[in-house]
């Protein structure tokens, strides 16, 4: 059942309830559609790891520009529209506006570089970009309304786009989330995409890294020679419990299993994440596979 909550967007109290809820604006990031935060990002985000980015210059600008857009929205449709924060169970909606029967919401975007933006120049040609599609199909699965526009604002005019209910886009955004709530839940990272990786051709990082790759080289050979010598050592021995000469030692001795815990009867069912330890980042560094010529 969706409600309407009291808050000022933009507000520190919005950002407290942003926190705990799965917010229409973070539904692309979710389903790797968003090309300004992975989620990568929005998990370090949301277990506290990072805070809310600064607003930037274009950010600023569309906040800055709403009010306006709103009015010429209403000025062009004749529709009165209401900024609200709504929730639906674990989902929340900030939206740019809602007629008073609850029936249509209005999603405003004011693109920096106006109609020369690459989203103006997509949306005059019908295709709107899907990573817009979602947040409003969530915006429609908190709010309930039977519709959407669209309404893409330059300062002076706009373009609107009429976007009905899509239930099979609303599942897959409700299915994405429960996906990425794992991760937060048992704060485990997911995996890493494309935008999250930093490429540096630098001569400080170069360098660097060829180093590690002779030294992985050397010590992966270094590994293959130990593990050699310690098997016709091994094929040498006889049954003894230890022998000892030229410098080294070898002994034998009888190590347990491991414990099967998950066939453990007596902790079947235990939630055993409550025992888990402090987790902590670990640097993994892998050698890129050069290209095979053609």
């Amino acid at each position: 059942m969706n409600a309407i909550v009291k808050l000022q967007q933009g507000s520190v109290a919005w950002h407290e309830h942003r926190k705990l809820y799965r917010n229409a604006s973070e539904s692309p990031a979710v389903m790797g559609l968003s090309p300004w935060m992975t989620p990568f990002q929005l998990w370090q985000l949301k277990t506290g790891r990072t805070q809310p980015m600064e607003a930037t210059v274009p950010m600023k600008h569309g906040t800055e520009l709403e009010p306006v857009a709103r009015a010429a929205y209403e000025a062009e449709t004749g529709f009165v529209m209401q900024p609200l924060v709504m929730t639906s169970g674990e989902y929340s909606a900030s939206l740019d506006g809602i007629t008073l029967r609850g029936n249509l919401i209005v999603e405003i975007k004011c693109p920096y570089k106006g109609q020369s933006s690459e989203l103006w120049q997509s949306v005059e040609t019908g295709e709107i970009p899907e990573m817009y599609r979602v947040q409003i199909q969530h915006q429609l699965m908190v709010s309930g309304a039977v519709a959407a526009h669209l309404w893409i604002f330059d300062g002076k005019v706009g373009l609107l786009v009429d976007i009905e209910r899509d239930e099979v886009c609303q599942q897959r955004i409700k299915n994405a989330w429960d996906e990425f709530s794992k991760f937060v839940d048992t704060d485990t990272s997911p995996p890493l995409s494309e935008l999250d990786t930093e490429l540096r051709d630098d001569a400080e990082w170069v360098l660097a890294a060829q180093l590690y790759r002779v030294a992985k080289v050397n010590s992966e050979d270094a590994a293959k020679k130990l593990e050699e010598a310690k098997e016709r050592l091994t094929s040498l021995a006889s049954d003894h419990p230890s022998i000892k000469g030229g410098g080294v030692t070898l002994s034998r001795f009888w190590k347990a299993g491991n414990i099967d815990y998950k066939n453990v009867p007596e902790i079947t069912g235990v939630d055993l994440e409550q025992y888990r330890g402090e987790g902590s980042w670990v640097v993994k560094v892998s050698v890129n596979k050069e290209p095979k010529p053609c």
